[in-house]
């Protein structure tokens, strides 16, 4: 997926009601790309393709900066550590956290704009995750 194909994704959520159709309630989650999987990798494919992913997260935050400004860069393990003690969570934070270590949000009006690489497990893929949503982030 190209640079403006991502931006065009981006944008298609935004316009969507939260909670609509084809949405979970409250927000919006879009894989952007995702790289194949680990499974007989030594560390290097996975260490190659995670510098992939996160030059390409900054180039699109680079963009998605000169619309709204810099963005407030949340990280999620804390986030995870409270999920695992019991605290309630809601989504999608209570899912994001479990493979996204952190996202970099945008305010936008009464939505929250989300960039993150995400992952799984070591041997799963990696996805360049888009966020749209309603919901707070949680306080640190």
């Amino acid at each position: 997926m190209t640079t403006a194909r991502r931006l065009a994704t981006i944008d298609e959520l935004r316009s969507r009601p939260c909670g609509g159709p084809g949405g979970a309630p409250g927000f919006h989650l879009a894989e952007l790309a995702t790289s194949e999987d680990f499974w007989e990798d030594d560390g290097t494919r996975r260490a190659l393709a995670e510098e992939q992913y996160e030059a390409e997260r900054d180039g699109l935050a680079a963009l998605l900066t000169a619309r709204w400004g810099p963005p407030t860069e949340l990280d999620l393990w804390p986030v995870l550590e409270r999920s695992l003690a019991g605290e309630s969570l809601p989504e999608p934070w209570s899912t994001l956290c479990a493979h996204t270590p952190e996202l970099s949000l945008w305010r936008d009006g009464d939505r929250w704009i989300g960039l993150g690489v995400s992952q799984w497990d070591k041997e799963l893929p990696l996805q360049l995750l888009a966020l749209v949503t309603t919901v707070d982030p949680p306080r640190a």
